[in-house]
């Protein structure tokens, strides 16, 4: 096949990878739930509408111009090489490496556009810092448009770089390095998402979960990201995504999240963090992390108030098609003292913002409680968050948490899902619960403990529940519900 497509998503095919370079983001859906399966203990996958080349199977050992045959088809490679080398950066065994001006151009189209294109991208060696360029052709190569702002590349860690494209019909991409001197770029693990399946909603395939770091996750005794090394949640988690098998410990990042983000990425998706220097934008093209290039926005426990703008972003993210995953702790839980904690940050980004009052149909009361409840939803067997691919919910644990007060007068489509053990299923001593907005989805559950994995930074004080009771089944078809891939 001259294409990065190895199947449409609706096919039985599967494909196996190596273990020095498992790719978690090809995978299908079938009936209701995400397929896979393991061989001799590697995640194995369904393929899925996105595309992708990681260098491992070609050879180009020159800097002469000339093409080379790789997995996904024929690529030029213009004052460029496959490198191997321990001085090459790569995910798994083989890496492009560029010099000078040097130029990696796809010789073919990918006939089904691309929504979003992520790159990986370091420093050869210890060569200094330059730049570069993602180019793309509508017109088989006549004339390319630059995707994106120019990147520097600054480190020797490999990184991602992310441009949204959302282009449709047959595309073509090459790389170009700018800075023209003779510092070497190590490119690896181009990823292009066809268009129609990223960027905020539906469809089948692949989904982006963004977890917030932005807004305090990590301040006084909290730990609510999927991977902090040196107490520094990166936007990329280590080790790679790549090396996730079927048996790897919820523990292999350092999180107290982490464990949920293993096990999105061993559903085949993929998961990223907005680090504290991040921004929360929307429709910003030159923000790589702007929140249209993912299905699924996580923010646990935020301590930081939203400034207006990033409470536009947000709202317009959701009602146009994205997934938004709201967790809240109790009251009087500012964990950096600035005077404000998550339930009044999330009460103010629902009632003080420039677009709706109430947009999501519920309030976070200022309570405290710590029960374990089975007040779950009765009468409905076929919710998908209660009820989904996952598992079944039938019980939830607090460690001083929350409640919600509904109100379905502002957002009818709000609905509680598990309540206080003793009280009645209405409108009160709500414990989470889901609504749409727009065509996006919300789940809100009031208490951070229950994901919790036990498995953050040394000396904070943690609750390791997400093994507990029906946690991990809640979470995780809540995550796959607001995906829109239940």
């Amino acid at each position: 096949m001259n294409l990065f497509k190895t199947t449409l998503a609706i096919s039985s095919f599967l494909f196996f990878f190596s273990c020095n370079k498992i790719n978690p983001i090809e995978h299908q859906q079938t009936g209701n739930s995400v397929s896979d399966q393991t061989l001799n203990g590697r995640v194995t996958v369904a393929a899925s509408l996105t595309n992708s080349e990681n260098f491992e199977t070609g050879i180009k050992t020159a800097y002469t111009n000339g093409s080379v045959t790789l997995s996904s088809g024929s690529w030029n490679f213009n004052d460029a090489l496959i490198g191997n080398s321990t001085s090459d950066r790569k995910n798994g065994t083989q890496s492009a490496r560029m010099r000078n001006s040097g130029i990696l151009t796809m010789n073919f189209d990918n006939p089904n556009g691309a929504a979003i294109v992520t790159i990986l991208h370091a420093l050869y060696g210890t060569d200094a810092s330059c730049t570069w360029q993602l180019w793309y052709s509508s017109n088989g190569g006549a004339s390319y448009t630059q995707a994106g702002s120019t990147i520097t590349t600054s480190s020797i860690s490999l990184s991602t770089a992310s441009f949204t494209i959302n282009l449709s019909g047959n595309i073509r991409f090459e790389i170009r390095k700018t800075d023209g001197s003779t510092n070497r770029l190590n490119i690896d693990d181009i990823i292009i998402t066809d268009f129609g399946t990223g960027g905020g909603g539906g469809g089948t395939g692949v989904k982006k979960f963004l977890f917030d770091a932005s807004q305090g996750e990590t301040a006084g005794n909290a730990d609510w990201v999927i991977d902090e090394d040196n107490s520094n949640p990166q936007r990329i988690p280590t080790p790679l995504q790549s090396t996730i098998t079927s048996t790897t410990s919820g523990t292999y990042w350092t999180g107290a999240l982490s464990s949920w983000g293993i096990a999105l990425v061993k559903k085949g998706h993929t998961v990223e963090t907005l680090p504290s220097s991040g921004s929360i934008t929307y429709g910003n093209t030159s923000n790589a992390q702007d929140l249209s290039n993912y299905n699924v926005f996580v923010v646990d426990e935020p301590n930081i108030r939203f400034t207006a703008a990033e409470k536009t972003a947000i709202l317009n993210f959701v009602s146009n098609g994205g997934g938004l995953f709201m967790i809240a702790d109790h009251t009087i839980s500012d964990r950096n003292n600035d005077g404000w904690d998550s339930p009044e940050i999330w009460n103010d980004l629902m009632t003080n913002n420039s677009l709706v009052n109430n947009p999501f149909g519920f309030s976070i009361d200022l309570t405290n409680i710590t029960q374990t409840t089975t007040n779950v939803l009765t009468g409905n067997t076929t919710n998908p968050i209660l009820h989904g691919s996952q598992g079944h919910v039938t019980k939830m644990e607090f460690n001083n948490g929350a409640t919600l007060t509904l109100n379905p007068t502002a957002n009818a489509s709000v609905q509680g899902l598990i309540w206080q053990s003793g009280f009645t299923q209405n409108n009160t001593h709500v414990m989470c619960a889901s609504a749409t907005y727009g065509s996006g989805r919300v789940y809100i559950v009031t208490d951070s403990s229950p994901m919790d994995d036990g498995s953050g930074a040394p000396n904070n004080l943690l609750f390791s529940s997400w093994n507990l009771y029906s946690h991990t089944a809640l979470f995780m078809n809540a995550s796959l519900w607001l995906a829109k891939q239940p």
